[in-house]
């Protein structure tokens, strides 16, 4: 039988169906003022005498970074807004759900925004939250077709390729509109040392006063953008609140599970209940000036490459040209392409010390992107740029920088997630950036620009302890070769084959040969 066109649409329309509607309503809302609650007006008090200076910490330890969340959640009186490209569930997740839950059941306003891949499969489960009163949800470039299975969903995206590889990417984390959280971390247990696995080696920074009010315009911008759909539109069939209550229960089972069979990680995580430490942070703070960016949500839409206005690129431009000394880079992901080969050349040339710590090819959780990185090492160091690449490291770390080890788990691989640049000794920048094509084009990103010596004495040193002998390779030219410097039992000594598996190679190898590199 000969199908024609109309009737092969419309069967191809039903198998990608699984969406209660495309049109999904949205109420627009906006960030409650910080001086609606207490801890809000305690936020503004300290930070008055500051003249419009915002407070900041650095949050790279992992412990810490999940107890600020978490007491985040404890303290917020009127608001919560979380914005996050992945989360995953985990015990770390689950005690974060359970404190947001709580926080809405005494009233706080909580609206959670994630990038659209962090729903796969997940729909339901998800919106399941969204039936308390007091949560709202949103998906942020939403795949409208094909949500049923995971089958479905891929041929969904591969019909629209050229959107639906663009991203949210951002990591924030706002209470009451007067303390955030921004940085590299997602959500889920590899990212706050509970994961027996892996974990990634991060770096985060608590931002206090004017900084959060700033961010919260940011998070309003994606919220409010016709891109965020709220999460159970996606649904023939709305969660209830007998389904809020069950899912309590399953979660309260949970933690319990988790606190009888592996009670030294819940002690562990828990120790923002047992040991608050916000309290502590708040006269650790370093006052400075800063500024917050963030991409346009609309750079998502371009047809081709976006809007230079349209980019966090653009805003952190004059201080990428006006660096004139020392440039130090983190980048989990590093991919040049030529315009940042010419750029970093360019510094180095001009005398600038650039130095970069990324993964190395046996850490990296993606050898893809080391294929994309891997064709520039050599011209960046015949320019005098040089490079480190962060070993993998093994979880029994012994005396080696807590940065750079897992402590909960002996057997724990640690792999680089951070994003930092520190220009000058002067000014630091903090956020979800990697230097590579896919954050500068592709997926959107936010971070914060802080301009204190101090505070980038403090970035500045993590990075110089990654870059250590015995935690990294230094990468160099020898006889036009490149080689891998390294220590051991207190030694040097140099690798002339790259470290890592066959199929580490392999991997980026078909990754350089295909030309993936714009996709990375």
């Amino acid at each position: 039988m000969r199908v024609t066109k109309p009737l092969l649409a419309l069967v191809l329309a039903s198998f990608l169906g699984g969406c209660a509607s495309l049109d999904v309503q949205r109420e627009p809302s906006q960030a409650l003022p910080a001086s609606d609650s207490a801890f809000g007006r305690s936020v503004l008090a300290q930070a008055a005498p500051h003249q419009g200076q915002s407070g900041f910490r650095l949050l790279s330890d992992s412990t810490e970074a999940f107890t600020a969340r978490a007491e985040l959640i404890r303290n917020a009186q009127r608001s919560l807004d979380l914005q996050y490209y992945i989360v995953h569930d985990g015990i770390s997740t689950r005690m974060l759900a359970n404190e947001l839950l709580k926080a809405a059941d005494r009233g706080v306003r909580v609206r959670i925004l994630i990038d659209d891949t962090t729903s796969d499969g997940l729909d339901f489960t998800i919106a399941t939250l969204a039936a308390h009163p007091q949560i709202q949800i949103r998906v942020f470039n939403p795949l409208n077709l094909g949500r049923s299975t995971g089958v479905t969903r891929t041929m969904g995206r591969l019909f629209n390729l050229s959107q639906q590889h663009r991203r949210m990417h951002n990591k924030l984390w706002l209470a009451d509109n007067s303390m955030a959280i921004v940085g590299g971390r997602n959500l889920g247990d590899e990212y706050f040392d509970a994961e027996p696995n892996l974990n990634f080696t991060d770096i985060d920074m608590l931002g206090v006063g004017p900084v959060a009010e700033q961010l919260g315009h940011s998070f309003d911008q994606y919220w409010n953008s016709a891109l965020s759909k709220p999460i159970d539109g996606f649904l023939y069939s709305k969660p209830t609140a007998k389904d809020l209550e069950n899912t309590r229960t399953r979660l309260e089972e949970s933690l319990e599970a988790t606190r009888k069979e592996n009670h030294a990680l819940y002690k562990h995580l828990m120790t923002y209940a047992t040991k608050p430490r916000l309290d502590i942070w708040r006269k650790e703070l370093v006052w400075a000036w800063n500024q917050a960016l963030w991409d346009a949500p609309s750079k998502v839409l371009a047809d081709g490459e976006p809007d230079p206005q349209l980019l966090l690129t653009t805003q952190l431009a004059p201080e990428l040209n006006g660096v004139s000394k020392e440039l130090i880079m983190v980048s989990a992901y590093f991919v040049p392409g030529q315009p940042g080969l010419v750029y970093l050349t360019g510094r180095a040339d001009a005398g600038v010390s650039v130095r970069l710590l990324t993964n190395s090819l046996e850490a990296t959780d993606v050898p893809a992107v080391h294929g994309g990185y891997a064709p520039y090492r050599k011209a960046l160091l015949e320019h005098g740029v040089q490079l480190f690449e962060l070993r993998r490291q093994p979880g029994e770390g012994g005396s080696g920088p807590k940065l750079f080890y897992s402590r909960s788990y002996r057997g724990s691989d640690s792999s680089l997630h951070s994003k930092a640049i520190i220009f000058d000794q002067q000014k630091a920048f903090i956020g979800s950036f990697n230097f590579d094509p896919r954050s500068v084009l592709w997926n959107t990103e936010v971070g914060v620009l802080v301009d204190s010596p101090e505070l980038a004495a403090h970035a500045r040193e993590l990075a110089l302890q990654g870059m250590a002998p015995p935690l990294s390779y230094k990468v160099e030219l020898e006889k036009n070769q490149l080689v891998w410097v390294t220590e051991d039992n207190g030694k040097l000594h140099t690798l002339t084959r790259e470290p890592g598996s066959w199929w580490r190679h392999f991997n980026a190898w078909l990754s350089n040969t295909v030309g993936l590199e714009r996709m990375l």
